[in-house]
């Protein structure tokens, strides 16, 4: 009797679970454009006679990117549904409920209450989510900077030297989901000229989706402010920068948006002068490996340029299912001059002064790089979404470079110069076309997949001029003349499915991926052609393992495939004994990525990963003993293993006062074949980041960050990487009715950002110390015209919302 008892109080139990119910569905705009952060409250009647009762608020949620939002685990009965985001009338729903319930709200404009509403978000938010870091941004003290200074205080991301790096590897950069065709300084330069006031978030994605490239081992997409709101608004800006030298930057946003279209412009103008000081030093050996001479060099480097930066994005509204879209990005050079003055002391093996040398480089360059995208976006009436993508890149590229050095030796006995010129002219076409189709099957899975065809298509020359320091005459040097044309086709398709239920979500991904390419040198007439077909597999799996406790996993195949520039065999010599130079013969490089994680009340993250890479590919110098050369050249180093512990979290000090912090230890292992020779090297290491925004004064007008960046000894493509200290402080002050924006920041406050690299290994053994211009001030000002109360798509109400939500 006792156990019948127990299986009829189990049955009911289990039929009780059985009619919890759900609530989901999608916010759009009149456009139907999904409307993503908007605020969704369920509400349930104090009493059951709907028409004589007052409501209690019980959940709420800020929609996705897709506008979708869910409430799960709701019992049969009567409930008020209220969506509300800026700048639209509130939409009030009610719902029965008796079975699982999809809704599709469409919010009207309220332009009458634009005036009331005042942007209060005055701290970045990072949020953790299976595949990748979202850090929200918009309106902090850190939006009054460069989109370069917001990545340096990302988490998870390192810039040194120009170099971005996430996780010790080089992430593709994308703005808005369009990839940037630049390359790694050009990104940099790209992101240091353009203001970040209109960006809204950084997502650092670790394990990408099918849909991007398998290129793309890490993302970063930098995702910047659309305007949903009718009317025209905008911003000047201009800042003031004092490192070694001054530097410049000016511009103007612009937004408009009617009914049919929304126009956003940008352009800005920066000019700079930026110092680099190098000490260098190599040690040559002979073939016993004892010391023979040291070279030991001092060089100054200077770099002047003028940028000008734009871009344009427009939509038209065809109708509610049909948008059609232009982008454009625009990075024009027209002044870059680079200058190396360096001084060379050469000593023997007891530290006697054989000669010494002084080299003078100096190049004046011209680019620019052209992007343009159309796109085709169709919403059926079902929910799926077709997108068409066609992408244009032209970038042109022309150096003249002028080196000369002077020898002096002992008693001023046998002292010469040397001297050259090269023109180097580079012309690339890149362009893309893609198609995605994205299918909800219910409320709780989707399907999409998606073609991609892209074609490379570059032709670079050098040529190189001897003078003759005796006479002057000027003679053609075929040797280090030369003339490359390279091809590359890429054939991808791509699926993925993505499935909630209970406390499980799944997603995965498949992309096939066909790669063609070739090299031609002709000066020696050496072809390079590579024809391969990969599958690159994406895994994502997380569960609720209780109301504070989610448990993830997730696995990711990606490939580094060589650029062009890296194929490319011309060299470029910093000074008659310093070579730059490509490897036609690099193959690419293939990585497995493995991810377990946890996240702990929303506010602790804890991971471990471990990373598998063959054919790495790494930029080594390597000297050349029997030569006096340092060679400068990328090489596949064979096999690399990476195990690392990750621990993130963000929480509040004080309501005006949040901070995160993350820090991960990590082995790098790394083993390659070197002349002839079996090298194995492994470090363990460590990157930590804390970051305290504090809002002051009591309208909390003034905003500050304060973030430090520690970089541990590491190790890459066997060298040894020293330890460094980043350090950035930055203020912004809300003036004029809060129409303007002063901002103050400071870099490398304690001046530990600079650092050496050792190459110590075999017959190498050579080390160079970069002290860069990265200690500044910088000043600059902010001033928002036309409908001033929008900055960004984000909803500033959410804060009374969530206050409403939590008083009942």
């Amino acid at each position: 009797m006792k156990y019948l008892l127990y299986s009829l109080i189990f049955l009911f139990s289990s039929e009780s679970i059985a009619q919890q119910f759900t609530i989901s569905g999608t916010v759009v705009d009149e456009q139907n454009t999904p409307i993503a952060y908007a605020n969704v409250i369920v509400m349930q009647p104090i009493t059951e006679d709907l028409g004589n009762s007052g409501f209690k608020n019980i959940k709420g949620v800020s929609t996705d990117e897709k506008g979708f939002f869910v409430f799960d685990n709701l019992e049969k009965g009567n409930y008020r549904i209220a969506i509300s985001f800026l700048g639209f009338k509130e939409e009030v729903k009610t719902v029965q409920l008796s079975k699982r319930e999809n809704l599709k709200i469409t919010l009207k404009e309220d332009t009458e209450t634009l005036g009331e509403v005042t942007i209060t978000s005055t701290k970045p938010i990072l949020k953790k989510e299976v595949d990748r870091l979202v850090f929200k941004v918009a309106n902090t003290a850190l939006s009054e900077g460069s989109l370069l200074d917001v990545l340096r205080s990302t988490p998870g991301v390192l810039i040194l030297d120009d170099a971005i790096t996430v996780k010790n590897s080089t992430p593709t950069v994308y703005i808005n989901d369009r990839k940037v065709n630049l390359s790694a300084s050009e990104i940099a330069q790209l992101l240091e000229n353009s203001p970040a006031n209109s960006i809204k978030k950084v997502e650092v994605i670790t394990n990408p989706p099918a849909k991007y490239d398998a290129e793309s081992g890490a993302v970063l997409n930098i995702v910047m402010s659309r305007n949903l709101i009718t009317g025209y608004r905008g911003n000047v800006f201009s800042k003031y920068t004092q490192g070694i030298y001054p530097r410049y930057n000016a511009g103007i946003n612009q937004f408009y948006k009617t009914k049919k279209i929304n126009v956003n412009l940008n352009y800005s103008f920066t000019k700079s002068k930026i110092n680099r000081e190098n000490d260098n030093s190599v040690n040559y050996l002979d073939n016993s490996g004892d010391l023979e001479e040291q070279w030991l060099t001092k060089n100054n480097r200077n770099t002047s340029s003028n940028n000008h930066n734009a871009n344009l994005n427009f939509d038209y509204f065809i109708d509610d299912s049909n948008t059609l879209s232009f982008s454009s990005n625009v990075l024009l050079v027209p002044y870059y001059d680079y200058r190396i003055n360096g001084q060379t002391e050469v000593v023997d093996n007891e530290n006697a002064k054989l000669f010494n040398f002084n080299a003078n480089n100096h190049s004046k360059d011209e680019k620019y790089n052209l992007g343009f995208n159309l796109d085709f976006v169709h919403r059926f009436k079902s929910k799926g979404k077709l997108a068409f993508n066609v992408h244009y890149t032209d970038y042109d590229y022309q150096r003249n470079q002028n080196v000369s050095s002077d020898y002096f030796f002992t008693n001023n006995v046998g002292n010469f110069s040397t001297a050259f010129i090269t023109d180097n002219n580079q012309d690339t076409n890149i362009i893309s076309s893609q198609i995605d189709y994205d299918l909800p099957i219910d409320e709780s899975s989707d399907f999409s997949f998606g073609l991609k065809s892209s074609a490379i298509k570059t032709n670079s020359n050098i040529a190189q001029f001897d003078i003759n320091q005796g006479t002057g005459t000027i003679d053609f040097n075929a040797e280090n003349s030369n003339v490359f044309d390279y091809e590359e086709t890429i054939f991808a398709a791509y699926t993925s499915y993505n499935k909630s239920w209970d406390k499980w979500r799944f997603s995965g991904g498949l992309r096939l991926e066909q790669t063609n390419l070739e090299g031609l040198s002709v000066s020696d007439n050496v072809k390079n052609t590579q024809d391969y077909f990969e599958l690159f597999p994406t895994l994502n799996l997380s569960h609720q393992a209780s109301e504070k406790v989610n448990v993830y996993t997730n696995y990711k195949r990606s490939l580094s495939r060589p650029s062009y520039q890296l194929l490319n065999p011309f060299n470029f010599f910093l000074n008659d004994n310093t070579i730059v130079t490509g490897n036609p013969n690099i193959l690419p490089s293939f990585s497995n990525h493995f991810v377990v994680g946890t996240e702990i009340n929303k506010l602790y993250t804890i991971e471990a990963y471990y990373k598998d890479s063959s054919n790495e590919i790494v930029e080594l110098p390597r000297q050349d003993n029997t030569n006096n050369l340092l060679i400068y050249s990328p090489t596949n180093i064979g096999n690399t293993k990476e195990l690392g512990f990750d621990f993130i979290t963000y929480f509040d000090v004080k309501d005006n006062w949040s901070v995160y912090f993350v820090t991960s230890f990590y082995n790098i292992q790394e083993e390659a074949f070197i002349d002839n020779q079996l090298l194995k090297m492994d470090q363990w290491s460590n990157y930590s980041e804390l970051s305290n925004n504090i809002s002051l004064l009591k309208d909390r007008s003034l905003k500050m960050n304060f973030t430090l960046t520690y970089a541990s000894k590491n190790q890459q493509g066997f060298q040894i990487v020293d330890s460094r200290l980043i350090s950035d402080l930055s203020f912004s002050k809300s003036i004029l009715k809060k129409k303007a924006t002063l901002s103050l920041a400071f870099a490398d406050l304690f001046n530990k950002q600079d650092f050496a690299v050792r190459s110590k290994f075999g017959n190498q053994d050579n080390r160079n110390f970069t002290n860069l211009d990265n200690r500044y001030v910088k000043l600059g000002f902010n001033y928002k015209f036309g409908n001033t109360t929008l900055r960004t798509n984000e909803r500033t109400k959410e804060l009374n919302e969530r206050d409403r939500l939590e008083k009942n």
